[in-house]
């Protein structure tokens, strides 16, 4: 199937006499008749439920329709990106570890790692996107056990070599996780460039409605964690915490790293996301082929109505001709890539925070991916936390203005930018 018939089909397909849509299983405990029976689900002997804290039946219906999407073996639902993130990471990478990661990701991702996971023991080497071979390479460590990086950076808009970082990443024995919240699998599958792991905030685009929090881990299900054991002894040495099962030999290379997810952090972090939510989301998710094309479209318009404007200093989006990222774009985003666009009001940020402020059918909002245009100050909201140095190593110096486009009539949305500009 296509990926529009996916986005309808996968990951629920109702029985003789069944609901047609899917349905919300609000339930935090599943019933047996034996406690044998039950004994074989925490055995991992047997598919089932008993807890929702670590699975239920229907975060599962929309993780495999997501990890239908990305062309991926398994996937696992979470409360929100932030927790995919750190769990995609925790997952194979422990206290005197390390991690290369992109010098681009989104700031709340930056610290999470930056700050957080180093408290924890776990050492990040950042490198720029568009670093040398050289400096890639001497990234890595002995004890390096991942590369993380952003399909399209938020808000840089820098465009990731995903083949050239999987190059790096699997010539050191390590997976390569991307994050691919702002190009959805409708505009890049990074499982096909290489990538081994990819996750989203399934609060952006794929929900699409500012309804819902919510995250994914996505395994493709081709990293060979056998060949590399002595890297990941949790996925290759049995779990004493769970009954001493060995992931990676009784699940393969298909399902070791989602069971290990779920069956030992979510069991112990408990970020799961609720039934509820999960229904809000593949609600989303039915649309998304839709709105991703209305998205690039409108912001496609966008993007030449400012770099055309003489109150702009510079526009950034990657599908603008004579963009950066244009050509890598073109490979990796054939289809469009996001409603996002990056740019500079002249006089900085001062004019910058007037624009915002001038606005009325854009919001000024910390979300971004959604139905609605939303507008925002990076420097002075997701990103306050970071250094004027660490801002421009990220990508995202102080007069950015992160512009979401929504799937409004484009003709409005311009009308409303010119007015807001006009009057600075």
């Amino acid at each position: 199937m296509e990926i529009e018939t996916k986005c309808l089909h996968s990951g629920y397909s109702p029985k003789n006499g069944e609901p047609r849509m899917l349905p919300i299983i609000q339930s935090t405990t599943f019933k047996y008749d034996s406690s044998e029976e039950m004994g074989k689900l925490f055995d991992l002997q047997a598919s089932g439920y008993f807890y929702s804290r670590l699975q239920n039946p229907t975060t599962d219906m929309v993780a495999a329709k997501i990890a239908a999407l990305e062309g991926g073996s398994a996937a696992m639902l979470t409360g929100s990106g932030q927790a995919a993130s750190f769990l995609s990471v925790f997952n194979i990478a422990n206290a005197g570890d390390h991690v290369v990661a992109s010098s681009t990701i989104y700031g709340g991702t930056y610290n999470l790692f930056n700050v957080t996971m180093r408290k924890m023991g776990i050492d990040f080497t950042f490198v720029s996107p568009d670093c040398t071979d050289e400096e890639l390479e001497a990234a890595f460590k002995p004890n390096t056990k991942a590369v993380f990086g952003e399909t399209i950076a938020n808000p840089a808009l820098i465009v990731f070599d995903i083949e050239r970082f999987a190059a790096a990443a699997h010539k050191h024995g390590v997976p390569l996780i991307v994050d691919n919240t702002f190009a959805t699998p409708v505009n890049c599958r990074p499982f096909e460039f290489g990538a081994d792991i990819v996750i989203h905030s399934t609060t952006k685009y794929m929900d699409g409605h500012d309804a819902t929090v919510g995250g994914v881990i996505v395994d493709s299900g081709k990293f060979d964690w056998m060949a590399h054991a002595d890297k990941f002894p949790g996925l290759c040495t049995p779990d004493e915490s769970y009954h001493g099962v060995t992931y990676a030999t009784q699940f393969g290379n298909a399902g070791a790293y989602i069971t290990k997810a779920t069956a030992q952090l979510m069991r112990d972090f408990g970020t799961v996301q609720s039934p509820v939510n999960a229904y809000i989301l593949n609600l989303g998710l039915e649309t998304l082929p839709l709105r991703m094309e209305r998205h690039c479209s409108n912001a496609l318009k966008v993007a030449q109505f400012l770099s055309e404007n003489d109150k702009v200093a510079w526009v950034n989006y990657p599908s603008l001709p004579g963009n950066k990222y244009y050509e890598r774009a073109k490979k990796y985003l054939p289809h469009g890539s996001c409603g996002v666009i990056s740019f500079g009001v002249k006089g900085g940020r001062k004019n910058a925070e007037k624009f915002m402020a001038e606005l009325k059918l854009g919001m000024i909002a910390t979300h971004v991916a959604d139905a609605r245009t939303c507008c925002l100050h990076p420097a002075s909201s997701t990103h306050r936390q970071l250094s004027e140095e660490e801002l421009v190593r990220s990508g995202v110096p102080s007069d950015l203005v992160r512009l979401s486009v929504g799937i409004e009539n484009v003709d409005d949305l311009i009308k409303d930018i010119a007015n807001a500009l006009a009057a600075i």
